[in-house]
């Protein structure tokens, strides 16, 4: 009976390790990471009709600049 117990709680350990490496793997890829950032930046080219056009060109250069942070680029 220990036997038993102790066989169902390894696999029970092996298959909780292998699915947070399999999460970690997929969270991790470089899609998922692309997807994340531009979902976070993207409001940031909203426009608004009131918005001049160097305000427009301020408000690209930090969006640009935050997605490439967000995205790891130097």
């Amino acid at each position: 009976m220990k036997f038993f117990r102790n066989v169902m709680i390894s696999i029970g350990f092996f298959l909780l390790a292998y699915s947070s490496v399999a999460f970690l793997k997929n969270y991790n890829s470089p899609e998922n990471i692309e997807k994340r950032c531009i979902l976070k930046f993207e409001k940031d080219f909203k426009t608004s009709l009131e918005t001049s056009l160097e305000e427009w060109d301020q408000i690209l250069d930090l969006a640009d600049n935050n997605y490439l942070k967000c995205m790891r680029i130097p």
